[in-house]
Formats: structure tokens, sequence, C-alpha cells
């Protein structure tokens, strides 16, 4: 168990068993304080991964709420109402922080606590700052559900019902007997370890329970009965002006994130972090949970945070664009696919980190989407320089943290006879179209994979990768094994809930048509015109790719054919592969 000494707190007829961590005796009174606020059915040891790390710069405290491990458990449910726990909360924090203010980290039933206390009338004066996780205002959460139902539009009422799916096992929660008789039943340390196993990963080792689970687990059930029926159906939202994080977990197997969506409207201060990770955040990605909530209330506490800073760009001030909060990296961002998606990023509210070998054109892209809003940062980089590949992966991570969405853009082309070609046409080609391709996948997925909350890498490929032609055998190789080893690494990543997405445009009017090199053409300049100009006349522009980009971002696609002739072609080699063959024969400058 975790480093936590142990005094009393008492509001009234209630005594709170509140905890600090750390050597007993030592006085850091420089340092903010931190309350820490479990959940259902938790106690203080929900905290017992997250603590040590929060304590390296903060005083640490948290307290076993009422009901639950040491405290008082009244019998009766009205004394779980949400205005009696703020209480407690106001209670435990003039005892934590007698002549200054305190920063709630709260979880589930605790953060419910905590939006109940930091709404209170005055509450800026007694807390500095709140950190939500998995755990909404009910208020905000009864007028947010009583809001799609008055517009039943489908996609408020697809909202509404997948949260009352997700919620359903709260309606089994309101009935005393059943409920309680199934806890006392199976509310074991070793079942629920295993629940948490199974629903989200969370490695057995970190859970950690202390030895009134099944006391917990059925006292706490009061927390549901005393509140939600109320609440839901009588919302009062009320403002308040204290600082809040909303971490919100997309994997969340009790709330949708789209019950988030109205916060700003009352809360004065808010800022959203979002990622793959599920309910229980403190057991299974503790590293995360702390790092997030010591750069934001580092952010609060002394205006500044520690590098690199990625709390800026999740400041919520209006409607939250989709990607609010992310870090999306796109290579070959000067110019054509790579630049309207830095476009289409920016609209959605993604930080951005433009790299191109031409740092002039890359520049002009950062400026416009500065333009649109979001922070942008355009570097020059050579994706066939492995090494240099790596540094820059680095280099992003330590200026601006891990990237949430990688797209490796940057791609060259030669067409013509592949015999016809030298052999610098063939190794520039490969080491730019595939070896960049791999080499910023590898960098920045390792990257993921160490933090533990997920991501999304984008590949480019082509039609080319499926689609038969004499003319692009080197570009159809080198796009092909962009194909192939995109899907081979999107089942290696799977486990790590990094979803991986091959691209495969076809005819495409792009900057790379112009510069393309015709290997073995009698006169290059003029079938590089003539190839230009029916791109040209095609008329199928980058933006439409980059809309494509967005929405296999969005559902995680594995493969996407985005031109009629990519979708045409990839079906025809798939199932009738000796018609592609056969028209694999026709020249390209015919």
């Amino acid at each position: 168990m975790a480093d936590w000494h142990r005094f009393d707190v008492a509001n009234g007829d209630i005594d709170l068993a509140t905890f600090s961590y750390g050597t007993p005796g030592e006085t850091t009174p420089d340092k903010p304080v931190v309350l820490l606020v479990h959940g259902w059915p938790d106690t203080h040891h929900l905290w017992d991964l997250v603590a040590p790390q929060l304590a390296e710069h903060f005083r640490v405290y948290a307290y076993d709420t009422r009901g639950f491990g040491d405290s008082s458990r009244p019998s009766d449910v009205p004394a779980y109402r949400l205005d009696a726990l703020a209480e407690d909360m106001f209670a435990v924090c003039r005892a934590v922080s007698p002549d200054g203010k305190t920063h709630i980290v709260a979880h589930d039933w605790g953060s419910v606590q905590a939006w109940e206390t930091v709404t209170t009338p005055g509450a800026e004066d007694a807390i500095a700052s709140f950190t939500s996780v998995s755990g909404p205002n009910l208020d905000f959460l009864g007028e947010w559900a009583r809001g799609k139902m008055a517009r039943p539009t489908p996609s408020n009422v697809g909202q509404a019902l997948s949260q009352v799916a997700s919620s359903a096992y709260t309606a089994f929660f309101q009935v005393p007997g059943a409920s309680d008789a199934f806890f006392r039943a199976f509310g074991s340390d070793r079942v629920w370890t295993e629940f948490l196993h199974f629903i989200e990963g969370t490695p057995r080792e970190n859970a950690r329970f202390g030895p009134t689970l099944r006391e917990d687990m059925i006292s706490g059930l009061k927390l549901y009965r005393a509140n939600i029926r109320g609440k839901l159906a009588r919302p009062n939202p009320r403002p308040t002006r204290v600082p809040v994080l909303e971490i919100v977990n997309d994997r969340d197997i009790a709330l949708r994130p789209a019950i988030y969506e109205r916060t700003h409207t009352h809360a004065e201060r808010l800022w959203r972090k979002r990622s793959t990770t599920g309910h229980w955040l403190p057991y299974t990605n503790p590293d995360y949970l702390a790092a997030t909530a010591i750069e934001f209330i580092e952010k609060i506490a002394t205006g500044s945070s520690s590098a690199p800073n990625t709390i800026d760009r999740a400041r919520v001030t209006g409607p939250a664009p989709e990607l609010i909060g992310k870090l999306a990296v796109i290579t070959g961002a000067g110019s054509g696919i790579g630049r309207e998606t830095a476009y289409a990023l920016a609209d959605l509210g993604a930080e951005l980190v433009l790299a191109d070998i031409d740092l002039e054109t890359v520049e002009e892209t950062a400026i416009e989407c500065k333009a649109k809003g979001v922070p942008a940062t355009a570097y020059r980089l050579d994706v066939s320089d492995t090494t240099a590949v790596t540094r820059f992966a680095d280099e992003v991570r330590d200026a601006h943290g891990v990237a949430d969405i990688v797209i490796n853009n940057a791609g060259i082309a030669v067409a013509g006879s592949a015999l016809a070609a030298s052999d610098e046409q063939v190794d520039r080609l490969l080491a730019i179209n595939l070896r960049g391709v791999i080499s910023g996948s590898r960098a920045f997925g390792k990257q993921m994979v160490e933090r533990g909350t997920g991501g999304q890498i984008v590949n480019l490929a082509s039609a080319a990768a499926f689609t038969l032609s004499r003319d692009l055998g080197l570009y159809s190789a080198s796009k092909a094994g962009v194909l192939m080893f995109s899907e081979a690494l999107r089942a290696e990543l799977a486990e790590h809930r990094i979803g991986v997405t091959a691209i495969c445009p076809g005819i495409v009017h792009t900057n790379i048509t112009a510069s393309t090199e015709f290997a073995g053409a009698a006169d290059e300049a003029a079938t590089r015109k003539k190839v230009d100009g029916f791109y040209a006349k095609r008329n199928f522009t980058p933006d439409r790719v980059a809309s494509d980009i967005v929405s296999a971002i969005r559902k995680n696609k594995a493969v996407v054919p985005v031109t009629p002739e990519a979708e045409f072609g990839y079906r025809v080699y798939r199932f009738l592969p000796w018609a592609a063959r056969i028209g694999a024969r026709q020249k390209l400058a015919d």
C-alpha cells in the first residue's frame, strides 16, 4: 500500500478518515495542496499509484468519503445527498489548507461530488482548481438530456439513447433488495479485479482496494438512490468560477463523451483532454492521469507548466471543437494533401506540427493554420533520413508532447519504365515513400505505446498499391509496401488502442504530378505536361482527400480508397485480378 498517514476530520456527526501522503511531520508550505477524492466503490487507495507522482510537486491528501472505508456510514439514504457531500469536501479542504486554497482531483462519484462543491456560491475562495475524471455534474447532465430530447433529431436522440444504454446499470442500483444482495454475493476483491481487467484491461496488480470493498459497494449504492432521479428530473445547473479540467475517456463504459458538450456554458474557465482510455483511469493509466493533473495544477498555481506545454491547447472557450487538446503531426505539409489536411485538422481544433523538406512552403501552411486559431509549428524534415525522422519525433515530444495523430504524407513519384530508371531514382523513391513512412510510424508509434493512451497513425499509400500499371511499377511497389506495412502495424498496435489507416487516393491533382520523373521517356517534359494536364482536368482536389482522412481518423478505418477509380480498382484487384493485369498494359501517357 502507498505511504498514507491518517487523521480524522469532522463535519457535524460525520467523521471523515483523511490521509496525508509522505513522511509524517514533513512540511512544505510553499507547495500547493492537492486533495484526491475517490468514487464508487473505492476508497483513498484508488490513488495509490497516482499520489506518489503528485507528491513530487504538491502536498497530497485524500479521504474516504462518507459511506466508504474508515469514514462514517449513515444508514439513511438522504444523508448521501450531494449538498451534504459537498459540505464534507469543504470541511476537508479547510482542514488540509486552512490558510489557502485546495486543488481537487476527483474520479467517478468523487468527481460528481466535486462538481456540486465547485458550483456552490463562493467555492472559488476555497478551491483553486478541479480536475474531473469520469464524473459529470448531474445538473449539467440533466440539462443536456432534456435539451437532446427537446430537439429530437436523429443525432440528438442517438446520443441520448447511447448514454441511457451506458447508464442502464444505475436502474438496477436503485433497487435495494436486488442490488444489495448481488454485491453481497459477488463483491469480492478477486471478482472486482477480474471485472476491471476484462472491461478495460486494467493490470491486475494495479487494482488497490481496502478491506471494506464489499461493504463499500453496498453502502455506496445510496449515492445513486439519493441523487440520480431527483437531479435528472429537476436539474438546477449553476455556474462555477473555479478552473476546471475535464479528462474525457472515449472508452468509458458508463459515460459517453457527448454528455460534456455543454460544460462550457457553466464553467467560466474550462480545459478538456480526451483520449481512448477507460473509466478507471487512476488504476489503468495512472502515469497519464498524474502527468495531466500536474501540468494543469502547475498552470493554475504558477501561470506556467513544466515542458512540454500540452495544457494550453486544451482550453475551451465555446463549443469545443472535436480535436481540441489533440496534437497532430503531418509530414509533406507544405502543399497538396498535407496542406489541406492541416487546414482540416485546424478547423477541428488540433494543435499542429507541420514538416516538409521545403521550409518556406510549410511555414506558409503554419501561418494559415494559426489564422484559424490553433497553434502551428513548422519544421524542415527530409523523411528519407531515418536519423532525422527519429530526432524530429524526439524534438516534437520534448517541445509539444506525444502526438495523438500522425499523418505520414510526404511522398514523390517516379513513373515510366522500371528498367530505365536509375538506381538513384529507385533508392530515393523507396527512401521517401516507403522507408519514410516506416520511420515515422515507428518513431511516433513507440512514443504512443509508451504513453499508453492510444492514438492514430495515417499513412498515405495510393490506388497504385492495387491498381496495376506498366508505367507505375516502382511507384506501385513503394505504395504497396505502405499499404501492407500499415495493415500489419494496425494488427500490432491494436492492443495499445492505436489505430493505423492506409489512405489510397487515385487521380488527385497535386504538386507531385508536376514534378514526377518519367524514366525512359523520349520527351520527359512533354510527357509530364500531358499527365499533369489530365490530372488537372480530372479535378479531384486535395481538400477532398483531406476530408476522407478526417473521416478515417474519426472511424479508425483500416484502408480508405478515396476516389471512385480507387474504389473500383480496389475491388477489381481483389475479385478480378486477371482484368487488372490486362488493364495494366495501357500506357500512362496514352
